[in-house]
């Protein structure tokens, strides 16, 4: 079976979900794809504008909020998928008025969901 192409393999990866440029180069070098080709191809996708990391953790930040996660949950899956939190951090509302909306919860929940025990 041929092997397919990086930018195939990279776009259909970016159908799928939106992807950080640390996972894409994972997904790439999984499928055998030689450092330099990976590095052309993701630099070629910023370019074209497929792939924006301060984009995709600005989105994924902003539906985990909306989720009721707290800003040490998000950090951690925005480091974990290899994109920037702070300023994805920055742009949200902040978590003591996110959490106020769930403190029927319980603080049990509340830590559990990543929020800072200050402010409920």
């Amino acid at each position: 079976m041929p092997q397919r192409r990086p930018e195939e393999v990279a776009l259909r990866a970016l159908r799928a979900a939106d992807r950080s440029r640390a996972e894409l180069d994972a997904r790439l070098e999984r499928q055998g794809i030689d450092e330099a080709e990976r590095r052309e191809t993701l630099d070629s996708l910023e370019r074209l504008g497929y792939l924006d990391d301060e984009r995709t953790a600005a989105l994924r930040a902003e539906r985990l909020a909306d989720r009721g996660y707290g800003d040490a949950y998000i950090r951690a899956d925005l480091e974990r998928r290899g994109l920037p939190s702070e300023g994805a951090l920055a742009a949200l509302e902040p978590e003591t008025e996110r959490a106020s909306r769930f403190t029927s919860r319980g603080p049990g929940w509340l830590a559990r969901r990543g929020f800072a025990s200050e402010g409920w």
